[in-house]
């Protein structure tokens, strides 16, 4: 009877730190997206009226945290095939925003589509999506609003993802 008690325990036990650890393991699968929410003031300062495009080659990957307290966020520089200045483009929240999945380094040529906004007495592109000379992109907002990706439901995710 002792065995069989000590055994129930240490199932019990068993089964408790693994259900922790499950826990702690979902947690941290879920991006840190604090202060690129939508609604967010740095949300709000996405305006469809100042939309604009241009191309250009990525000089730079950047690391960036647009305003106080918000999570790392993840930005590019590009170079204007127009101009050759060089602007600052924002994606979005590091744990949200997959360079990745286009393969996006430095050198590529690039379009950028998004928003231009004044940030610092700067100019800074909150992005769209940037689109590489092989087809691919890399979407963060919604075309029509720039409601952010990150933000979205998992089948607004997927519709907004497949439509160009």
């Amino acid at each position: 009877m002792t065995q069989r008690f000590l055994g129930c325990v240490s199932l019990s036990v068993v089964m408790l730190v693994a259900l922790v650890a499950q826990a702690g393991a979902g947690s941290k699968d879920a991006p840190n997206i604090q202060g690129w929410e939508h609604g967010s003031a740095y949300d709000k300062l996405y305006d469809p009226k100042e939309s604009d495009s241009f191309k250009g080659r990525v000089t730079k990957i950047l690391h960036i945290t647009p305003l106080p307290g918000m999570a790392p966020g993840i930005g590019i520089q590009v170079e204007d095939k127009k101009d050759k200045g060089l602007e600052t483009v924002h994606l979005g929240p590091a744990d949200a925003v997959d360079l990745a999945s286009i393969g996006l380094k430095v050198g590529d040529q690039v379009k950028v589509v998004g928003a231009w906004v004044d940030m610092d007495d700067q100019d800074i592109m909150l992005a769209v999506k940037v689109k590489k000379d092989d087809g691919s992109q890399l979407k963060v907002r919604r075309s029509k609003d720039g409601f952010p990706v990150w933000s979205m439901t998992p089948e607004e995710q997927t519709k907004t993802l497949s439509n160009d």
